[in-house]
This record gives structure tokens, C-alpha cells and sequence, in this order.
């Protein structure tokens, strides 16, 4: 009996290793260890209960990965980290207090449980889902097609970014999307409200990446500032861009997002001018 209990502790072991130290108690079952077992562990501290039917093996211990893990294993057959707790395990966003989100392919049950909100979706595709550190979640395209209408637009926007800065496909035309930062989106929000001529955006001059350009009046606006730089040295790099694409015949002018957003009036009359505009 005793080697019985050993080869089932070591079974769950393992399990556990795969599922940042969570398992169910169907797995628990699986594994050999039965109900009395089960109720012996969680007495003598080997396990430790998360969730109705979910326990964390040997020690009680913290990590995103184990609620994350937890939750979809407490969600059942075909659950997945979705929302808001995807886009934190794609790293689309930071994490943030609050309970963990879950989709499951079903209508039945309930819509919450403690530290837990629950999506029923049955139509939920399982192209849709993917596995990410060992962990079932919707894929980013899904993620960020979901985060719309869950968070604000801001935090959508910069999912949406940190989407594409890593590669992922996000489903999006490009025009949904049209600028990298919420100051190059405050911008074109400025031309269209004083009716400047919309400028092209994000546009490589030779080596050079620019923020805006009127291409036939050969002018650009960089809307940055010294924060939104990686350091000193990019700082310094920015300005002999700017030089360059001067010595080029271009006229440079640049922005920060203070005076962008508290003097758009003061911007757009400049920009105007060098427009040659009134």
C-alpha cells in the first residue's frame, strides 16, 4: 500500500510540474489517490486547496503562472485564460489586481466564482486558443479582439501596440490602428480638428523613420519628448536624425506632448505656417 501511495504522489508530482505546481482532483483521482486520499493531504499540508477542486502540491507558495493555472483548471474541460488575464500572460498589458478572466465552451454554470469571472462561449473556436507557458489561453488575435469591449480604449490601443511590436497577428486593418503612441493619435486629432492636410504617417526618408510628413511641402513633425526616449543616447541619435533630414531640405519641426495636448492651437497655427497656410 505504501509503495501504492508513493508511485500516486509521484504521478501528481509530475503533473504539477507541468501546471506551475496546480492540479485538479480528477487528476488527483487519476493518479491513483483517492477521496480519502485527497482529504488526507489537504489535512497534513502536502495539499493546499485554490479553488473547488483545484490544490497547489506541496507548498501554498504565489506566482501568476499558478492562478492563472488554477483558474483554467477550475473552469473545467476546455477552459481558457481569456481577457484581460490573456493579454497579461501574452504580455500585452501589465497585470493588474482583480479576479482572474476565463472563457469556457459551454452555456451551463455559473458566470463567477471567488477571484474568478467566467465567459460561457460556446462558439469559442479552438483555433481561437493556444497554450502559453504551459497554460491554456486565447491566442493574441483572439485576446485582442475580446479586450475591446473589455477594457478602455487607451488599454486596448496599447495592447494593441505591444501586439505589434512583438509580432503577433491582431486580426486588425491597418487602419484601425493607424498610429504607434496615443501622442501620435492626439496629433492627427489636432490636424483634423484645425483642418490641417492629414499627413502621412510613420514614413521612412532613406535610413530615417518619421513620425509625420507632408511629403510635397517637404515637412515633418516629430511629436515626442525626452521620456518617451530609451536614454540619453537615442536622445542624442534623434537629434543628428533631425540634423540630417535638415541638411535633406526637409523642415523639422518637433513636439512635445504637453504642448500638443494643452497648446493645440499654438502647434497647429505653426504647423500651418510651415504648411505655408495661413
Amino acid at each position: 500500500m505504501r509503495s501504492k501511495s508513493a508511485n500516486a504522489d509521484v504521478a501528481v508530482a509530475r503533473v504539477a510540474a507541468r501546471q506551475h505546481g496546480v492540479v485538479s482532483r480528477s487528476q488527483l483521482l487519476e493518479a491513483g489517490i483517492g477521496e480519502a486520499g485527497v482529504s488526507r493531504r489537504v489535512q497534513s499540508g502536502r495539499l493546499h486547496r485554490l479553488h473547488r477542486g483545484v490544490y497547489a502540491v506541496g507548498h501554498n507558495g504565489f506566482s501568476l503562472e499558478r492562478r492563472w493555472m488554477a483558474a483554467v483548471l477550475a473552469g473545467g474541460e476546455g477552459a481558457v485564460l481569456s481577457h484581460r488575464s490573456a493579454a497579461e500572460l501574452w504580455r500585452l498589458l501589465d497585470p493588474a489586481e482583480g479576479p482572474v478572466v476565463i472563457s469556457v465552451p459551454t452555456t451551463a454554470g455559473r458566470k463567477h466564482r471567488s477571484g474568478m469571472q467566467i465567459h460561457r462561449r460556446p462558439s469559442l473556436h479552438s483555433r481561437s486558443t493556444t497554450r502559453r507557458r504551459g497554460i491554456p489561453v486565447t491566442t493574441p488575435e483572439q485576446t485582442i479582439h475580446d479586450l475591446k469591449r473589455a477594457v478602455s480604449r487607451q488599454r486596448w490601443r496599447r495592447a494593441v501596440r505591444q501586439a505589434e511590436v512583438f509580432g503577433f497577428r491582431t486580426g486588425l486593418r491597418p487602419y484601425s490602428v493607424p498610429t504607434r503612441s496615443e501622442l501620435e493619435d492626439r496629433f492627427l486629432q489636432l490636424c483634423r480638428r484645425h483642418r490641417l492636410p492629414i499627413p502621412e504617417v510613420n514614413v521612412r526618408i532613406g535610413p530615417y523613420e518619421v513620425d509625420f510628413l507632408w511629403r510635397s511641402e517637404r515637412v515633418i513633425v516629430e511629436t515626442d519628448g525626452y521620456r518617451y526616449h530609451r536614454g540619453s543616447q537615442a536622445f542624442e541619435d534623434d537629434h543628428d536624425r533631425d540634423l540630417a533630414l535638415r541638411d535633406l531640405g526637409y523642415d523639422v519641426r518637433c513636439f512635445s506632448y504637453r504642448q500638443v495636448t494643452a497648446t493645440p492651437q499654438r502647434v497647429a497655427t505653426a504647423v500651418g505656417r510651415a504648411l505655408g497656410q495661413r
